[in-house]
């Protein structure tokens, strides 16, 4: 299991993941889950994996090999917008699957879902993801976050703070709060997390950050978050009982 987040903002968009993988108890791995596909000044396209590793890095390594060589089917250097992209990914997940499904079957579910975000140039900054079955929604204002694999205890945290007109920098604290919240209850899930800021119109990944555990920023914000919770539920008055 995983955890990916996408807020979709008027500012451009912040993506992130943790970087477990685990076959088992005695089978964990760290294991990148953010992949960018980028043009100076034309595209910056990023695919957040989850759900079954084989699969989903199957699909990444097809994309970047066919990267530049001009085949509509494959290259999301073709892609006229980000839709089509979506279209694109959705289309090589599905020949992955098919190839390896039913091989998989025996052993488990070779199924994965993915988050894809970024912006082609002549439109604006877009958000989908993308269910196991290979069909897609996207963010909107009204469905600005959008989330894939262990998802239930980072929600609650974007649910009460989040708004459409949040910063940047905002959202991407709250990101990584929910991400610590999902780390607390889940061993499914554990950094580095890559946090991706994506500024519309700027076509470029430059600003992808790693937080290991130790990350001062992210322990500030831990620490500050744990500490201002635990004084506020003191000063909920006790229930009569």
């Amino acid at each position: 299991m995983t955890y990916c987040l996408g807020i979709f903002l008027p500012e451009g968009l912040v993506l992130a993941s943790d970087s477990r993988t685990n076959a088992g108890v005695d089978q964990i791995a760290v294991v990148r889950k953010l992949a960018c596909f980028t043009t100076p000044q034309d595209r910056m396209i990023a695919l957040l994996s989850a759900g079954n590793l084989a699969t989903t890095q199957a699909v990444v390594t097809i994309l970047r090999q066919a990267w530049g060589q001009g085949d509509p089917a494959q290259d999301l250097q073709t892609a006229r917008t980000l839709f089509d992209a979506a279209n694109t990914v959705a289309d090589v997940y599905r020949a992955v699957l098919a190839r390896d499904g039913e091989h998989v079957k025996p052993y488990g579910d070779a199924s994965g879902s993915f988050l894809i975000g970024g912006q082609i140039a002549g439109e604006p900054h877009r958000l989908f993801q993308m269910y196991p079955a290979g069909n897609f929604i996207e963010a909107t204002p009204r469905t600005q976050f959008l989330q894939i694999g262990e998802t239930k205890y980072g929600k609650p945290i974007l649910d009460r703070a989040l708004r459409f007109d949040s910063s940047m920098a905002h959202a991407a604290k709250l990101a990584l709060i929910s991400f610590d919240a999902t780390i607390r209850s889940n061993l499914s899930v554990a950094p580095p997390i890559d946090l991706l800021c994506y500024r519309k119109d700027s076509f470029a990944n430059d600003r992808l950050k790693k937080y290991k555990k130790s990350d001062p920023d992210w322990a500030r914000i831990r620490d500050a978050y744990s500490d201002g919770l635990m004084a506020l539920l003191k000063s909920v008055p006790d229930p009569e009982i």
